[in-house]
């Protein structure tokens, strides 16, 4: 950042009066910076004990599978975030039963959220962002064709433990590039 965005002067990095991290602060107009991670927020969808899966027609990782999931916008609560999500990727409805787990990756300042849900008329198709969206039996799952680490951890802990609605909600985080597991 240069320039700040309420006045337009240039903007330092200092560590203002009563904060520990250095931040962008106007000093002609006094605005402190705040700069915080981006929430990406997204289901497990279930239908039959299956899971849907959509292959990306977008980069990043375009080809591979994920879980239908994005950034969350101003003014929603993650819940309808994941939601929606899952409409424009799957042009699928869903009911959230409850968090599943949370993934931090530090180094790029994104924090994920994924939701157990269950499709609620098993009616789901490609969107412009999705080339192929397709149910899963876990044995069926495309493990090395997952596009990102935190789908991976959501799905390995949803296949690989019980999962009632009582279970918890799982932990995990990447720094450099090592899993830090803390469920």
């Amino acid at each position: 950042m240069k320039f700040c965005s309420v006045c337009g002067s240039e903007v330092v990095q200092k560590i203002p009066e009563g904060d520990s991290l250095t931040r962008y602060v106007c000093e002609n107009c006094g605005t402190i910076h705040y700069q915080n991670p981006k929430v990406i927020v997204g289901t497990i969808p279930i239908w039959e004990g299956k899971i849907l899966l959509c292959k990306r027609a977008i980069e990043p990782r375009k080809g591979y599978w994920t879980l239908p999931a994005g950034f969350l916008e101003n003014r929603e609560t993650v819940e309808e975030g994941a939601a929606r999500e899952t409409s424009e990727e799957a042009n699928a409805k869903i009911d959230i039963v409850r968090l599943h787990s949370v993934y931090s990756i530090p180094h790029i300042s994104q924090v994920y959220m994924f939701f157990l849900a269950n499709l609620i008329d098993g009616i789901f198709s490609e969107s412009p962002e999705s080339e192929e969206v397709k149910l899963f039996t876990p044995e069926e799952i495309p493990w090395e064709e997952i596009a990102f680490a935190s789908v991976t951890f959501a799905l390995k802990r949803y296949t690989e433990k019980s999962e009632s609605s009582n279970a918890g909600t799982h932990m995990g985080s990447i720094r450099n590039r090592k899993l830090e597991d803390k469920t």
